[in-house]
């Protein structure tokens, strides 16, 4: 009898994932269903496993331990929904482990037999401990984390690093350390609100970075391994800030905005200060691989945490250690815990010790192409036809913004061809054409997928052979960067995607004939949605989003339709 695991994340990146019998059959975020960013409470993407599948024992992530209690039951909301369709329904709790859970999903994942789990994260759960047998009591949040990993479900923390927020406790016994002083990852988050953004929203940061140089009026973000409290002021459980009225020099005035929109506005300090952060951030972080490294001997290391969604960090990584194997957790923010969190709970119900390195991120719902149907009958200025990869690859060759619509759509934040905006990589221009289209800031990059086969010839890509999740900004070769503008940043790096036809045979089809068209065997990729919005999920969300924007033509390649939208309503 198959036994099945519903693993939830009930904090920000909501989530909901299956595992039956050892076998990841769905993940999903909230967010991707109630069209609000990083909603948490995942209830419609439980409701979606509920009525599809039995689910024998939920699990619930996120970082609290004790729920809010509904009356009458005294439960919480997520066990009385699961046991309304099982009324035996078994309930885990691992809300205080939250690190655990990313450490789960990336080496699970991994198709490594051991490995070394760094955890890089912003504030996971509150852990208390008494210093010595006769000290204080001392609280902090989870932050950095060293497990070392083997099967079935054998998660050892070697090193923990937590911190309080600012009483000043210091307590480090070489194994767990408790201390007040800002994280990796709360640095990051400091700059990234004085930048103008969301503490969660690093990546911003991240495609600013490359416009910086070393500035000496800037004070370092770390000093001995610490960040640097004179600058920076971490909030628990979520942000931080500069300490901007103790140097003048970053001292913002007026609208601190503007220059998002435009280039011309701009401080030095601003790009500075985002260049900064990610190369001492940077340089932290290979601090901890190394000493994962000398305390578990492993050669196979996994990245998870929000951290790891880096991708300019993650390709320094495999630079700086070229002898030791990665596997970076695609779904590494928080959401990604409910798929590891429902994989450990299977390995301690089964002993199970099968690897299954995870091949695919193409877990939600199947689209209904019967929306398309009753779109055409009943909506004014589209059209629905037959195409063929070479009709649309004759529309992207003639400076035409396509999106692409197939299949189930991806898990995390990468557009991985199942729910992607394509356009020419050759355009000049690309870069700004398509964010003004999606509303996006002027400094952000975009990605690009390469048929597998050709990866080495146009990317370096320092002894990867592939990546297929998107999680490497690579360095483009110097005789492909006038070749492929669009998709290569200001420091000449790219967000690569590699694809193979086993992986995505409609995506892979697409961009082979756009080579044999034009010797160019890449595709500029960018998420299907718009600034601030999640990415679209089913064909409603799709044809929605079409309409919100100056995109004409929408390609739903597992039907073969192009929808076109009236030039009147671009």
């Amino acid at each position: 009898m198959a036994y099945a695991v519903m693993g939830i994340n009930p904090s920000h990146n909501g989530s909901a994932a299956l595992v039956v019998d050892g076998e990841l059959l769905f993940y999903a975020e909230e967010e991707r269903f109630s069209r609000m960013k990083y909603d948490g409470n995942p209830f419609r993407a439980m409701l979606h496993i509920l009525v599809n599948h039995s689910v024998d024992e939920l699990v619930i992530g996120g970082t609290e331990p004790n729920l809010a209690q509904l009356p009458w039951t005294g439960e919480d909301a997520y066990s009385a929904l699961v046991r309304k369709f099982n009324p035996n329904v078994k309930i885990t709790k691992l809300g205080n482990l939250h690190h655990l859970g990313h450490a789960t999903t990336a080496f699970y994942n991994s198709g490594f037999d051991t490995a070394a789990a760094v955890i890089v994260d912003g504030a996971g759960s509150v852990h208390r401990e008494q210093v010595g047998e006769n000290g204080p009591t001392v609280a902090g949040y989870e932050t950095e984390t060293i497990y070392q990993c083997s099967y079935p479900h054998e998660f050892n923390a070697v090193y923990k690093r937590y911190s309080d927020g600012g009483t000043g406790t210091h307590y480090d016994n070489g194994i767990q350390e408790f201390d007040s002083s800002v994280t990796i990852t709360k640095s990051y988050e400091a700059v990234t609100e004085y930048l103008g953004f969301g503490f969660i929203e690093a990546g911003k940061t991240m495609g600013l970075a490359p416009y910086g140089k070393d500035d000496d009026l800037i004070p370092p973000i770390f000093v001995n391994g610490k960040g640097n409290s004179n600058l920076l002021n971490p909030f628990y459980p979520a942000g931080a800030r500069i300490n901007e009225d103790r140097f003048p020099y970053l001292k913002r005035f007026g609208n601190q905005h503007e220059w998002h929109n435009d280039f011309n506005l701009v401080r030095p300090q601003d790009v500075n200060l985002a260049y900064k952060v990610q190369k001492e951030t940077e340089e932290q972080v290979v601090n901890l691989i190394q000493k994962a490294i000398d305390i578990t001997g492993e050669t196979n290391i996994v990245l998870s945490g929000g951290f790891a969604l880096n991708c300019v960090a993650n390709y320094k990584f495999i630079k700086a250690f070229p002898d030791i194997k990665f596997y970076i957790d695609p779904v590494a923010h928080d959401g990604g815990t409910s798929i590891g969190l429902a994989q450990y709970a299977w390995r301690v119900q089964s002993e199970d010790t099968i690897v299954r390195p995870l091949k695919s991120v193409y877990l939600s719902a199947p689209p209904n192409y019967e929306q398309l149907s009753i779109a055409e009958q009943n909506t004014k200025g589209i059209t629905v036809t037959d195409t063929t990869a070479e009709a649309i690859v004759d529309l992207i060759d003639q400076g035409n913004i396509v999106a692409l619509f197939q299949g189930q759509a991806e898990g995390g934040p990468r557009a991985l061809g199942n729910r992607s905006i394509l356009f020419d990589p050759r355009r000049a221009d690309g870069k700004d054409i398509v964010n003004a289209v999606k509303h996006r800031e002027w400094f952000r990059p975009f990605a690009g997928t390469v048929m597998e086969e050709h990866a080495a010839d146009w990317f370096e890509m320092a002894g990867l052979e592939s990546s297929p999740f998107m999680m490497y900004a690579v360095d483009v070769k110097a005789d492909k960067v006038d070749l492929i503008p669009a998709v290569t940043h200001v420091d000449n790096t790219c967000r690569v995607q590699t694809v193979t036809k086993e992986q995505n045979e409609k995506y892979y089809e697409l961009i082979e004939t756009f080579y044999k068209k034009t010797g160019v065997p890449v595709l500029f990729n960018t998420s299907f949605n718009l600034a601030g919005q999640p990415l679209v999920d089913t064909v409603f969300d799709a044809l929605v989003t079409l309409f919100n924007s100056d995109i004409q033509y929408l390609y739903m390649a597992d039907i073969g339709k192009l929808v076109t939208k009236s030039p009147q309503d671009v």
